[in-house]
């Protein structure tokens, strides 16, 4: 029976065991996807020594780019991105590293998008914020990261005027701040100069509604989460598993 698992820290909450658990069951297929929560990243080899019958991993925060140099080779747009979520382990024990994640996030955006969606707004700047990028550029929308600290290129919060808010109408948080169970939290970005024109795209999907799209909501915003995202990701990490 092959096997397959998710790498990430903290990761009782995901997706990606139900997920795919599900599917093995209602496709007949003869695997079964795990949970591997490490402490640290320095526990991988460890991992891999351990259990030699897994087939591929996905992989999710905090370690999306800490993998990389475990791995023998990036395929080309996981090298251009800088993050694997995707890692497909070959008949000669060779680890190749992939992102899917741009991919999900650009077929889930994709039905939201209007001619005015121009600028975006990425909240964070970890591993998933740089699969954003990359889609957006291919998608020719420009984009400015928002961070807590200030470096070049990028707002701070508290720099975020209503000029800024109103000719960014795309809004994508990619930090974990309003993930289940701290839904009370949210990215810190000045919601009262959120519009109708606005949408406002949040990776999180537990909870559905997070507390930054219910603020987004208030005003009127276009709003949704992660999940559509997780499932297209998945997908196309099933059909890298299988070529």
């Amino acid at each position: 029976m092959k096997t397959f698992g998710l790498i990430g820290k903290n990761i009782d909450y995901s997706f990606s065991r139900t997920y795919f658990n599900q599917k093995f069951s209602s496709e007949k297929i003869e695997a079964i996807y795990k949970n591997f929560d490490l402490a640290h990243i320095t526990e991988f080899p460890v991992l891999l020594n351990e259990n030699n019958d897994i087939s591929g991993f996905n992989v999710t925060i905090p370690y999306k780019e800490a993998i990389i140099p475990y791995l023998d080779e990036l395929d080309s747009t996981a090298k251009e991105i800088g993050a694997v979520n995707t890692i497909k382990i070959k008949e000669n024990e060779k680890l190749i590293g992939y992102n899917t994640d741009y991919f999900g996030f650009t077929e889930a955006l994709k039905p939201y998008l209007k001619a005015h969606h121009k600028k975006a707004l990425i909240l964070g700047t970890g591993g998933a914020s740089k699969a954003i990028s990359y889609a957006l550029q291919k998608l020719e929308i420009e984009f400015t990261y928002v961070s807590r600290t200030k470096s070049f290129g990028n707002f701070t919060y508290s720099e975020l005027t209503s000029d800024i808010m109103e000719s960014h109408n795309l809004i994508i948080n990619t930090t974990p701040l309003g993930t289940s169970p701290n839904i009370e939290q949210n990215p810190p970005i000045p919601t009262q100069f959120l519009t109708s024109k606005h949408l406002v795209f949040d990776l999180i999907y537990n909870p559905s509604h997070t507390k930054l799209m219910k603020l987004a909501l208030d005003q009127n915003a276009k709003v949704t989460n992660g999940l559509a995202m997780l499932e297209f990701q998945a997908e196309k990490a099933w059909e890298i598993w299988n070529q």
